[in-house]
């Protein structure tokens, strides 16, 4: 095996492969990337055995095939401390690969690629495609509200949820819950969806892979894994097997008193009132009152802070309390400049959506103070 390639052709894809390698693994062969030429084609995989991604380049010269496995993070440093611009010729030597740029000269040890677990290519039942900008755009305004290492599994994770020229991203942990729409190139009925849970590591690298706003990425869902495939990568992420709640009986119906308040007014005030909140709960008490939102905070050291923001509001005065950390992650997610809040009683919760879209939708349960 013996091939060159520029610095800065390897290094784009290395640097999203890299992403997915833990640094302590109980498989070895799992800290190090696969190499794979194949008709002029190199192909860089990373695994945690949960999460594979691939990364592509077309190599400018006619090499011979074949595949191998390198420490990633090793090879990932000496490409970044190479220079621009620099030639990097590999040459397979028995079981070492040596690595030459100008005056540098480097020996990695190499893992058979055989010993490299690869995940099933066959397991795919639905596909469709969307907008990279797209599908980023649900998760960023959704994945927050995934619950971590609780121990209803299906809760750490974030439900998508095919419809009719649609894709749906859910998550909640059992307190909030977040829900956001946008267009993809999907056939079908909202009657019969297609519903997949994706793990939290499997979320956060499918959002930092959608890099190109305008160019789509192909979805393809089986019973158990999700992969995504452009021209520049191949990504697949095994699914949390289990039964994601039935999120439309949590929405809030119903809903009598609506109130409309300026976003960012609200955040700011919300962010001072925070700080002398009880660090363990982040109770904050808001006051509804015609036109006027006061908002308060105190902690066991009898310390307390009040906020009054201006409001549109035109009902029968309203005391609830929340976890203000769960209202500050939802404003700060979204970008209109007004929001509304659905509100019924001070035990009901509270429906939060930006003015101006339908887009996405925010619940929020209250808490006794």
């Amino acid at each position: 095996m013996q091939f060159s390639i520029l610095r800065e052709d390897l290094l784009k894809p290395l640097q999203l492969v890299v992403g997915v390698v833990e640094r302590k693994q109980t498989m070895p062969v799992l800290s190090n990337v696969l190499l794979v030429i194949e008709n002029q084609v190199l192909s860089l995989t990373g695994s945690d055995s949960e999460v594979e991604l691939i990364g592509r380049i077309t190599l400018a010269d006619a090499v011979d095939d074949g595949e191998i496995t390198l420490p990633a993070r090793k090879l990932m440093d000496i490409c970044k401390n190479l220079p621009a611009g620099a030639m990097l010729n590999f040459s397979l030597d028995e079981q070492k690969m040596l690595l030459s740029s100008g005056r540098s000269r480097f020996t990695l040890t190499t893992l058979p690629a055989s010993d490299f677990p690869r995940m099933d290519e066959k397991d795919e039942a639905f596909s469709f495609e969307i907008p990279q900008g797209n599908l980023r755009y649900i998760i960023e305004r959704t994945s927050f509200a995934m619950a971590q290492q609780d121990v209803r599994y299906y809760l750490n994770g974030l439900l998508l949820e095919t419809g009719a020229g649609r894709l749906r991203a859910v998550a909640t942990d059992g307190h909030r819950l977040a829900l956001c729409d946008a267009e993809a190139s999907i056939e079908g009925d909202n009657d019969n969806p297609h519903q997949v849970i994706v793990p939290r590591k499997g979320v956060l690298e499918l959002a930092r892979l959608m890099s190109d706003e305008s160019a789509n990425v192909r979805i393809s869902l089986g019973a158990s894994s999700i992969r995504a495939t452009s021209s520049d990568f191949s990504f697949t992420s095994k699914l949390v097997d289990g039964k994601f709640p039935d999120y439309n009986r949590v929405l809030p119906r119903g809903g009598d008193k609506l109130v409309t308040a300026h976003r960012q007014q609200l955040r700011d005030a919300f962010n001072r009132a925070s700080i002398l909140s009880n660090e363990k709960y982040r109770g904050i008490r808001l006051q509804f009152e015609e036109g006027l939102l006061r908002a308060q905070a105190n902690n066991p050291e009898q310390e307390a802070a009040e906020e009054e923001i201006s409001i549109d509001y035109n009902h029968s005065p309203l005391d609830i309390g929340f976890n203000v950390s769960y209202l500050l992650d939802v404003l700060s997610v979204m970008t209109s400049n007004e929001v509304q809040i659905t509100l019924s009683d001070a035990n009901s919760s509270a429906l939060l959506q930006e003015a101006d879209s339908a887009a996405s939708s925010y619940v929020v349960m209250p808490m006794r103070l």
